[in-house]
């Protein structure tokens, strides 16, 4: 009898962060398919029994590539199992399960959906910076702060230096310096407020507060490592007003550019 796949979102790392229906899923699961950035807590979770196997990528490094995922995901349903495929933040924001899913269902195979709490509610949350304000922010934008196989970053600077939005750079730490300059080119101010955010939601949780014409120098040497996110526009403006509880991590660990 064929299996079927439940692409979860495990959220951006706190295990209390997870949804009743992605716990659900992932206690029926036979085999787990998991990236690297979920948490050993959250794997922890898996069923007594459950298979585990790790397919997660790192920059430059894919010891199993998309297409070793997908046939992963194909082999495990066709034997008969339940497959959760655990993902950080939101499968369906950056993470590519409707491809996983689009390949699946070309072949047959049943797919249920948990959705997960994405880095930037998350960072939002542990910070205390709103992603939208009123009189601040009007909207949001997100977007990948890196290309596949390392292509030209082509994105749309006119539409993203947009003042009255709050723009969310996800995996852009080695390309901030280029985006930081694009969205200036676009006329964004570069006294701009930036906030950046390492493994939110985490015990390792770190920020550095800086603003658009110095975070490529201050994420240099702060040496922050992924995942980092950065969370771009007069929001930020409120993390000092803010008392800030953490869901975790080390408030000490601010870093701030005067």
């Amino acid at each position: 009898m064929t299996g079927k796949v439940l692409l979860i979102g495990a959220g951006p790392g706190d295990p209390e962060l997870m949804t009743l229906r992605a716990l659900r899923m992932l206690g029926e699961a036979d085999v787990v398919v998991y990236d690297r950035l979920v948490s050993p807590e959250i794997l922890a979770m898996s069923p007594v029994g459950a298979r585990m196997i790790p397919v997660g990528k790192s920059p430059k490094c894919h010891p199993v590539t998309q297409q070793g995922i997908n046939d992963i995901l194909l082999r495990e349903a066709h034997g008969g199992h339940v497959v959760a495929r655990l993902k950080g933040g939101d499968p369906m924001i950056f993470g590519r399960g409707s491809e996983e899913a689009a390949h699946l269902a070309r072949h047959g195979i049943a797919v249920e959906y948990a959705p997960g709490i994405t880095a930037a509610q998350g960072a939002s949350c542990s910070t205390g910076v709103p992603l939208t304000h009123r009189g601040l922010a009007t909207g949001i934008q997100y977007v990948t702060g890196h290309r596949q196989a390392d292509k030209v970053l082509d994105l749309d600077w006119k539409r993203l230096a947009d003042p009255n939005t709050t723009l969310v750079v996800y995996m852009g730490v080695a390309n901030i310096g280029q985006i930081a300059v694009g969205l200036m080119t676009e006329k964004l101010p570069g006294s701009t407020p930036v906030l950046a955010v390492a493994k939110a939601t985490t015990p390792d949780e770190k920020r550095l507060v800086s603003r658009l014409d110095c975070i490529a120098c201050d994420i240099r040497d702060s040496e922050f490592k992924a995942p980092v996110l950065f969370i771009i526009g007069e929001v930020v403006s409120l993390y000092a007003e803010q008392p800030v509880t953490a869901i975790a991590g080390d408030i000490s660990q601010v870093i701030a550019h005067g």
